[in-house]
């Protein structure tokens, strides 16, 4: 049960349902999460690690860049439930949508630019 809590805690927030929306169409780094959703980076760190202690998402560093994406679901058969049936949901959710759109303007080399 305890494995099956995690990842019902974990997709309990908006923004980490949302975070793993963007993920099924991009692999993203910590500041462009953060730059889609508006929050602080901590934040955006802090939603990532819950999401990837529930077997939701996963991470690869790419030399300067720690990239998320979705996991296999090989490690919980929960997680991958969820994560198959969270491809087909929420697909016509006004806030998912337009974070959807958002995502090719999102550029981490930018982000980086303006700080």
């Amino acid at each position: 049960m305890k494995e099956f809590l995690k990842v019902t805690k974990a997709l309990s927030d908006p923004n980490r349902v949302k975070v793993l929306k963007m993920l099924q169409h991009k692999v993203m780094c910590v500041c462009e999460i953060q730059a889609a959703l508006g929050i602080a980076q901590p934040t955006a760190s802090k939603h990532l690690k819950i999401l990837e202690e529930a077997g939701l998402v996963n991470s690869r560093r790419d030399g300067q860049w720690v990239n998320y994406y979705p996991a296999d679901g090989k490690n919980s058969p929960y997680a991958a439930t969820m994560l198959g049936n969270l491809l087909h949901w929420l697909e016509d959710d006004e806030d998912v949508h337009q974070l959807i759109e958002k995502i090719p303007c999102i550029r981490r080399e930018e982000i980086l630019c303006r700080r």
